[in-house]
């Protein structure tokens, strides 16, 4: 088990330019637990849980999200409105900013690391304004030892002062928040916002870039498990399509359920020391792994509590994305340390919300290698202002918004490890049957599970055999038959009763996907674009 007792050491940050009042180091859990308690900026629940307002932003701000353009960055990086570059100038005199913000402020600082595998090691010191957003370092990064504590030499920096905002036209941001990454530097700046998602996906997106340009790594936006035969199996997904609660299988032991590298030894290692799942209408029947994980040391985002401190998770008056972030030692059935081995199976995960896509398929090596550039899923009614009705949204490798490089460099890496590998790789909707969405129901997680496992221990391929049904819109390989699925389910078709409305739908999305990759085609092979859809 992790030791969670504080260590006696004391460090200054004046190498950083930050002369606080006060370095709280290495502060354990539940110390920082209950400095947010006496500070007023959290609240307790009855799970023994710290509930926290992460202010006004309760999300990421991916317009808001730079990289510094200098010598490193400027013929690698995929610039664009995904990857903002940032004059180094500017960075410069912004970090000075903030650094002269926390002058004479108490702070808290936590030296962690990134990625179990202690060949891709890298070491980071976090320092932070708020309590909160250091546990949040101490839940979501790797936890050294004492004895690993001793010359600690981080790498990277990050500094994170929410309460400090950035002026625009002095400062060169677009508003008066922004996550910045420089890479000559080492260092990341965050002002302007409590989401404490921005400090995990500032090294998830550095990790990005470093990895496969440097260590010859593939890094993957995914959850990953391993079973009792040694066999890993990887979840790609966007947020909301059931990464975190479909790797957290009481059968099969949890590596990670978010960031993961690929290496040239065929493992597949953690970069996180624990996980940052979404709580909206978490109960214990349907995800009872992660809602056992709230008890004391979890922290959860921007939740609505009764007088008791019981959480309504149905309750989005806040945001939709109510989080709960918690280390990974929660999670009973967990892989230790965070590594695994021998990939077999890979699933594309989406929640589908027009309703037509099988609830899994199987892909060709090209099928697999356009959707993973694709990255679909769909926006639901309600999501953003303005939406009122499914909206295809793509999002390149399943994690755009992380991805420095173009996403075609990805998918090569990609394509050439599962060739290797030998994996198979699945189309799992985790979305919208017998309608679309507010005319069908959303998949039963039950069957989504049933046939998950059925990929995985080879029940499904051995059922189905040559016997596949080609998908006459999306070309995709369709099981007839499942164990522990109803028949009728496994066809989107048959589930609505209605065939002209089913392929009218089935039409409008695949022309959403032909359009989107259309900024794609001149970087893609004949077999990438061949695994497209057929109509």
């Amino acid at each position: 088990m992790v030791d969670n007792s504080q260590t006696t050491k004391t460090i200054s940050l004046e190498s950083y330019g930050i002369n606080p009042s006060k370095v709280n180091y290495q502060l354990t859990s539940e110390q920082l637990h209950a400095e947010t308690l006496a500070k007023g900026q959290g609240k307790e629940a009855s799970s023994g849980a710290i509930a926290v307002n992460t202010g006004e932003f309760t999300g990421r701000s991916p317009q808001d999200r730079f990289i510094v353009k200098d010598d490193i960055t400027q013929d690698r990086v995929w610039w664009g409105d995904i990857n903002i570059p940032f004059d180094p100038d500017k960075f410069d005199a912004l970090y000075d900013r903030i650094t002269e913000y926390l002058n004479g402020k108490e702070v808290y600082a936590r030296d962690c690391y990134a990625c179990a595998d202690v060949n891709y090691k890298l070491n980071i010191r976090v320092i932070n304004e708020y309590p909160w957003s250091n546990m949040f370092a101490f839940n979501m990064f790797l936890r050294p030892t004492e004895e690993e504590l001793d010359g600690f030499d981080p790498e990277w920096v990050i500094v994170n002062a929410p309460g400090f905002m950035a002026d625009p036209e002095r400062d060169g941001t677009r508003q008066h928040n922004f996550a910045i990454l420089n890479f000559t530097r080492k260092v990341a700046i965050i002002g302007g916002t409590g989401y404490t998602g921005e400090i995990k996906k500032g090294i998830f997106s550095a990790l990005n870039f470093i990895l496969p340009v440097f260590k010859n790594t593939l890094p993957m936006h995914c959850s990953a498990n391993v079973g009792e035969d040694g066999d890993t199996a990887i979840f790609f997904g966007l947020s909301g399509t059931g990464k975190t609660t479909l790797s957290a299988d009481p059968a099969r032991k949890l590596i990670g359920d978010d960031e993961h590298g690929w290496t040239a030894e065929n493992s597949v290692f953690n970069f996180e020391g624990g996980c940052y799942a979404k709580a909206i209408d978490l109960s214990e029947e349907n995800e009872p792994d992660i809602y056992r994980a709230i008890k004391p040391g979890a922290i959860l985002e921007n939740v609505i509590m009764d007088d008791n401190g019981v959480v309504d998770f149905s309750d989005i008056s806040i945001t939709q994305n109510t989080r709960v972030s918690y280390p990974i030692y929660h999670i009973d059935n967990i892989q230790v340390p965070s590594i695994g081995y021998n990939p077999k199976n890979i699933f594309f995960l989406t929640a589908d919300a027009f309703g037509v896509l099988p609830p899994i398929s199987k892909l060709t090596p090209g099928q697999a290698a356009y959707h993973f550039i694709s990255g679909y899923t769909a926006k639901v009614a309600g999501t953003e202002a303005g939406i009122t009705e499914p909206v295809p949204s793509f999002s390149a490798c399943f994690g755009a918004p992380f991805m420095p490089l173009h996403p075609t460099k990805y998918a090569e890496m990609l394509s050439t490890k599962m060739q290797e590998a030998g994996v198979n790789v699945w189309l799992v909707n985790t979305g919208w049957t017998g309608g679309p969405y507010g005319v069908g129901t959303r998949m039963k997680l039950k069957y989504t599970r049933a046939m998950i496992t059925a990929a995985m221990n080879g029940s499904l391929e051995e059922a189905n055999k040559d016997n596949y049904h080609i998908h006459s819109v999306f070309g995709v390989q369709q099981p007839r038959v499942c164990p522990n699925v109803p028949t009728e389910v496994l066809s989107p078709r048959k589930t609505w009763n209605n065939d002209e409305a089913y392929y009218e739908t089935a039409f409008k999305l695949s022309n959403s996907f032909r359009e989107n990759f259309k900024k794609f085609e001149s970087y893609a092979n004949g077999e990438i674009l061949a695994g497209g859809p057929l109509r």
